[in-house]
């Protein structure tokens, strides 16, 4: 008999489906996939069957994808197929061939589920498989979330299996003759999830004949420590991280005063994709002059007095454009301005605008990035000032620095700290016979 209603239970107990929905079944020709498939036709849910050919095993490949699709159609049901040069994707993206094959089936299981409308999508994997995959979490290194391993459901993959061990599967394929296909791949202690379940696992069932139960019941206690921290973590994005058009700001006294601190500073920084060495690299520089920066790979942390400041790296393309007299816009790193001239001799007060005397441009004019070195005269001034302290005193954050643009006249004088600051040489004038305007547009 099959376990029909421990199935059921299992279903319902973790809400893995609703009735009406279509699941797509991944189904190897192996055990627990057959199996899968055996219950779920059992129980009349509306399923689909997908197969993936890795390409990897020659005959013996085919010969699954034959067992499979006329399994299918047996039972009547649809099924899809696809091949895959699994070693090729590996060299093109220097993984491993496992990482390759999970890649290209869970991709291509959700395209297909997509595309021919099911719910969700099922993998036969079962209690063996989450003690394994929590082993191998532990020997590569995870965090909380590798050590609830496989959960139930993520998503739209469901496990259905997980309330069964291998020796269970096994049983219940005997005393039902059901027919499988058997991957002698399964037998090589080549990977390292085999030499797991071949060479440790035994030693430790010597240790602990329950040990799949005892993995489930370690398993939900860190699955619920997870969602506790997860809380946890929500709670003090909320009341910590201050976003800003130019970034998420943390106070640096906020940071220090986290316990345990490397934990949830992971924790908020983990979406920005920063890894751990990273956190404790930001954790060791806390106190240090502001400027240092951190990097992931899409995101900068910059300690800027009082804050730790997260923003993404923008591509900087842009690094200086040239603007000739004809021209009425422009655009430099996002940021739009419009340019055109007035013999109307007058000025708007506005930081976003600036009105210049015309004679005094020399074109091109250039609008390029803040560097080392620069100066001008502040409008009202009448001495020099570098604009690395003019932006200290304008409490400029460091991350911004470097993508305010600077207007540049052709002799080399900066006319215009874009939307803050016009040089006092370039004011308009008794003298003054043509205005040049500028104005930054703000989106």
């Amino acid at each position: 008999m099959l376990p029909l209603k421990q199935f059921q239970d299992f279903i319902e107990q973790e809400d893995l489906f609703k009735k009406g929905n279509r699941i797509l079944l991944a189904v190897s020709g192996g055990k627990d996939s057959v199996l899968m498939l055996h219950l779920f036709k059992a129980i009349g849910i509306d399923v689909g069957v997908a197969h993936c050919n890795f390409n990897l095993r020659a005959d013996e490949a085919q010969r699954d994808e034959n067992f499979v699709k006329m399994l299918a159609h047996s039972l009547s049901l649809p099924f899809y197929v696809t091949h895959f040069d699994t070693k090729k994707y590996a060299a093109e993206h220097k993984i491993s061939t496992q990482m390759a094959a999970r890649d290209l089936r869970y991709n291509w299981f959700e395209t297909i589920s997509i595309k021919e409308g099911y719910d969700f999508i099922a993998l036969a994997q079962h209690r063996n498989d989450a003690v394994e995959t929590v082993l191998i979490n532990l020997v590569r290194g995870t965090g909380i979330s590798g050590l609830h391993g496989i959960l139930p459901k993520r998503n739209k993959l469901i496990r259905p299996l997980l309330f069964l061990n291998r020796d269970e599967i096994n049983q219940i394929i005997d005393d039902n003759h059901i027919n499988f296909v058997e991957d002698s791949s399964n037998a090589s202690t080549n990977y390292l999830r085999n030499k797991l379940r071949l060479d440790v696992i035994p030693h430790l069932k010597q240790m602990n004949p329950n040990l799949e139960q005892t993995f489930a019941q370690n398993i939900a206690r860190f699955a619920d420590i997870e969602a506790f921290l997860s809380l946890h973590i929500e709670e003090l994005k909320a009341n910590l991280i201050v976003e800003k058009p130019d970034g998420a700001y943390i106070a640096i006294d906020d940071i220090k005063c986290l316990k345990p601190q490397k934990l949830l500073l992971y924790e908020l920084l983990k979406p920005f994709g920063f890894i751990e060495q990273v956190v404790e690299e930001i954790i060791a520089g806390l106190d240090k002059q502001s400027g240092v920066k951190f990097l992931s790979q899409n995101c900068q942390a910059i300690i800027d007095r009082n804050n730790l400041i997260v923003s993404k790296i923008k591509p900087n393309d842009n690094r200086h454009i040239l603007i000739h007299s004809n021209e009425n816009s422009f655009e430099f790193n996002g940021n739009l301005f419009e340019f055109s001239f007035s013999d109307n001799l007058r000025f708007d007060n506005n930081k976003h605008k600036i009105f210049t005397d015309a004679n005094l441009l020399l074109f091109p004019l250039i609008v390029r990035n803040w560097q080392n070195g620069d100066k001008f005269i502040p409008f009202g001034m009448r001495g020099f000032k570098k604009i690395s302290d003019f932006f200290i005193d304008e409490k400029v954050p460091l991350h911004l620095k470097s993508s305010i643009p600077i207007l540049v006249n052709g002799n080399g004088d900066i006319i215009w700290i874009a939307g803050m600051r016009q040089d006092n040489r370039y004011k308009l004038s008794k003298s003054t016979k043509k205005v040049a305007i500028f104005e930054l547009k703000i989106k």
